[in-house]
């Protein structure tokens, strides 16, 4: 445990909060694709198929988190697990909110193309994501790190106007 914490530079036990969220969330995240890719097969196959799963999953997140080391600067490497987890819940959340959303707009894809149903779902759930985004770095502590990530974001879409004022 002490070349966990020394790993990822924790100081305080309750930092050890965000692993383990992070490995709960690839766990539930791993059965649940699993149990998708084997419907019609045995509860054990489920198993079997979740823990090749997560195992993947680790592995591409550390190897994120190398390449995110040195272009994200944080103060700790157990924020790095943390910004994951809000860009993590972020992403769930603008599709979650969206759908109701597109539902009481009254849009559906049977009055509307698909290609056109699809491009609107994905851009009322990016504009729920923006805000979202902040709301849920703000929540987790990393309100300065995700106002920057924000700004930068609609810089490239264009939208940078929002934010200079010269």
């Amino acid at each position: 445990m002490q070349k966990f914490k020394e790993r990822w530079e924790i100081q305080q036990n309750w930092q050890l909060i965000f692993p383990a969220l992070g490995i709960l969330g690839i766990l539930y995240s791993s059965f649940k694709l699993a149990k998708i890719l084997t419907a019609d097969f045995n509860l054990f196959l489920t198993i079997g198929a979740a823990i090749i799963i997560s195992f993947l999953l680790i592995k591409l997140c550390l190897f994120f988190f190398k390449k995110l080391e040195n272009k994200w600067i944080v103060d700790y490497r157990w924020e790095m697990i943390r910004i994951f987890i809000v860009f993590a819940i972020t992403g769930s959340s603008s599709v979650f909110v969206g759908r109701p959303v597109i539902k009481f707009l009254g849009i559906n894809q049977e009055n509307l193309n698909v290609f056109v149903y699809w491009v609107l779902f994905m851009l009322i759930g990016l504009f729920f994501y923006q805000i979202m985004l902040v709301f849920f770095g703000w929540l987790f502590g990393e309100f300065k790190f995700f106002w920057a990530f924000e700004k930068k974001m609609l810089r490239r879409m264009g939208l940078g106007f929002l934010f200079d004022k010269s």
